[in-house]
């Protein structure tokens, strides 16, 4: 009885353990797309763009690579703060972007250490292709 009573609490155990490292490890989807925009930034190469439309959330764009134009959008709902104060007045103008290597289509205009979006034809964070301090 007393063995049957330890096998239990050390799997009790073993399974709590198991489910605290799985939640732990578990990532939100808003974690997953800060950290794939902190990658591109990190190891992506840079390119030219042009701003198509700015709704809500979401900032789309076109940029070409090789020949293959792409048209995409980002997710902007974390970086606001990084917005121009007036958004609008982005539209149809170049950015500057980067996008991965392996797979061109995997974009950002912006992400939390770096923007390519240019106010009167200046970058908004000051410097072309560099990190923010």
């Amino acid at each position: 009885m007393t063995e049957a009573v330890g096998i239990s609490a050390v799997s009790l155990m073993a399974v709590a353990a198991g489910v605290y490292i799985v939640l732990r490890i578990r990532r939100k989807p808003k974690d997953k797309e800060q950290r794939r925009r902190l990658e591109v930034n990190s190891n992506g190469r840079l390119g030219d763009a042009t701003i198509l439309e700015i709704h809500d959330d979401a900032i789309f764009y076109e940029y070409s690579v090789r020949g293959i134009t792409y048209t995409a959008s980002q997710d902007i709902s974390k970086l606001r703060e990084l917005i121009p104060g007036d958004p609008q007045r982005l539209i149809g103008r170049p950015a500057s972007l980067k996008y991965s290597s392996q797979n061109p289509a995997n974009s950002i205009l912006l992400c939390e250490e770096w923007s390519g979006l240019r106010v009167g034809g200046q970058p908004a964070n000051g410097i072309v292709g560099s990190t923010r301090p």
